[in-house]
């Protein structure tokens, strides 16, 4: 993910224009990497975002919600401390390095005015956000680097902050062409990584439209590619865009070299909010659910088990009537049994041709104990078939219900896997802790869409709001959506006769938010809420219905974006 010093560059300079001056509100800590602070700038209110995530670090502003802890972390308290009601004064870019300043001025407790840097280093999983004081003393980080693990320097509470090494690279702003093309080796090939180990901020990802813009050509070439590219940057000309490869990659300059389709968004900010928003939050919510994966995933395999045990039972069930026929042939001719023989022929009077057969027998039973051990064999195969056939018929059920809890798991956020925990403690699968006292019933947060013609479109999306949902606050003539024969959520259109625009957006809500999420031509039923029952001891979320129609439908990620209602 190229967030590199260009980028870092086109986000400092909107949050100077945004934020600044800006009086920070609240400061919360939702994890232990990532920091939100809300800011009051200019009559409204932003939420700024870091992360020292060793996957997802950044900055930006954000549109997402996040849960906070019940117990602030002691980062999150010391910034609370120095730095609440203060006013972020300036935002600073070290040159093009990703080391990021905010001078915030606030006052102490004898009300003089104080001067604080948060200084953020964003350098993938050697990230590092520390409140430093006027006399550059590292009051507190949110991660803590002793000696023992860093020689150049030390980042931890009263220890002087020391710059990250440079790298000595050349600012791209404050070089000549002549300059720059005296630093490349035409000879050794790979003139982009030679940008990147030159050129200070410069990505490969950025560095490879340089050398597309020079069409592999003379030096001259290259000369006026990298005059465009500074020009870029003085003139702040950016098209912050989302480029859909086979992995996706974003930027703020326009690249010429990636045909690819891409998304164009306004700022840099809300480019990075859109990139980051949900791989991050199912980073977190993997961390947090993955005890509950692996648990589910453990009985869905003891049940596959189970159920192959069952139909192997069910296989040697159909030959009951053989060990019958055999038991009746022996019956017929005990005179011709001996006496610790170990086997009999006899005419089978049940082959039209009157064909002879050999029947096993046991040695150590009397002829009469022999024909007696097939009977019992044919009743004993006969009760089991009933048995197991309501065995396999519940097992499958039981794989049903946990392959639709693990799809829940795939597109919960952090709220939703609370409410999978009470459901599994609920149904016995987990046991419930002991609460002195108790804990006082909530209902379900689900979640809102609103169609493009204004209609609300409610998501279940896990069993506890599924049934909220369909059978506490839909109405009878409210439309459901569920994908068909496809484990996912429970869909209302809020409207008895909703347009066909509106049916195919709920639709789409529907696949994406089911198993099928990544799949194209997603089928999905939709029926009036009337026509939905829950069978009597039905597991939760679980519902029969009638009376549908199909659609098909290809789940995208932005529409779904841009119809979700905070």
């Amino acid at each position: 993910m190229p967030f590199d010093g260009v980028v870092t560059r086109a986000v400092v300079e909107e949050l100077n224009n945004t934020i600044t001056p800006g009086r920070i509100n609240k400061i919360y800590q939702p994890t232990k990497t990532e920091l939100l602070l809300t800011i009051r700038s200019n009559r409204e209110n932003f939420q700024l975002i870091f992360s020292i995530h060793p996957t997802y670090a950044r900055f930006h502003l954000t549109d997402d919600r996040f849960e906070n802890p019940k117990e602030p972390p002691m980062f999150c308290m010391v910034l609370r401390k120095y730095l609440s009601g203060g006013i972020i004064k300036n935002i600073e870019q070290d040159g093009m390095e990703r080391v990021i300043r905010f001078q915030i001025e606030t006052r102490n407790e004898l009300g003089d005015l104080t001067t604080f840097q948060l200084i953020f280093e964003l350098m993938g999983r050697h990230s590092h956000l520390m409140l430093v004081d006027e006399r550059g003393m590292i009051l507190d980080s949110m991660k803590h680097i002793p000696m023992a693990l860093n020689r150049h320097r030390t980042i931890l509470p009263g220890s002087d902050y020391i710059e990250p090494p440079s790298q000595n690279k050349l600012h791209p702003l404050k070089i000549t062409a002549d300059d720059f093309i005296k630093k490349l080796d035409f000879n050794a090939g790979k003139l982009h990584m030679q940008m990147v180990h030159t050129m200070d901020g410069v990505s490969p990802f950025l560095a490879k439209e340089i050398v597309h813009q020079a069409h592999l050509g003379s030096q001259a070439a290259y000369k006026d590619a990298f005059i465009t590219f500074q020009e870029q940057l003085k003139q702040k000309v950016y098209e912050p865009a989302i480029y859909h490869l086979t992995k996706e990659e974003f930027h703020v300059l326009k690249l010429t070299y990636i045909d690819e389709k891409k998304t164009v968004f306004a700022t840099a900010n809300e480019m990075l909010d859109h990139y980051y928003s949900g791989r991050a939050e199912r980073e977190r919510v993997k961390q947090r659910a993955r005890d509950l994966s692996r648990f589910l995933s453990n009985e869905k395999k003891k049940n596959e088990r189970k159920l192959k045990k069952h139909t192997r039972t069910i296989k040697r069930a159909e030959k009951a009537e053989q060990y019958q026929k055999l038991g009746e042939l022996l019956t017929a001719h005990l005179h011709l049994v001996k006496q610790g023989g170990q086997s009999v022929t006899v005419i089978d009077y049940y082959d039209p041709e009157q064909k002879e057969v050999t029947i096993q027998l046991d040695p150590q039973l009397s002829p009469s104990e022999n024909a007696q051990h097939y009977f019992k064999q044919y009743q004993k195969l006969k009760n089991s078939k009933k048995i197991v056939t309501i065995e396999i018929a519940r097992t499958k059920k039981e794989i049903a219900y946990l392959e639709q809890l693990l799809q829940q798991i795939d597109v919960a956020s952090e709220i939703d896997i609370a409410d999978i925990y009470e459901e599994l403690q609920e149904e016995g699968y987990i046991k419930r802790k002991r609460l002195n006292r108790k804990k006082k019933k909530q209902k379900p947060k689900l979640e809102q869409y609103e169609a493009t013609d204004g209609t609300l479109i409610l998501v279940g999306k896990n069993n506890k709001q599924n049934e909220y949902l369909t059978h506490r606050v839909a109405h009878a003539n409210d439309i459901w959506l569920h994908t068909k024969d496809i484990p996912g959520s429970h869909v209302v259109i809020r409207h008895s006769t909703p347009s066909e625009e509106t049916v195919m957006e709920a639709a789409q809500i529907a696949a994406y938010f089911s198993k099928a999420q990544h799949s194209s031509t997603v089928p999905v039923d939709y029926t009036e809420v009337r026509h939905v029952k829950k069978p009597r001891g039905a597991k939760p979320g679980f519902v029969t219905y009638d009376q549908q129609r199909t659609v098909y439908v290809t789940p995208n990620a932005h529409v779904i974006r841009t119809l979700r209602k905070e």
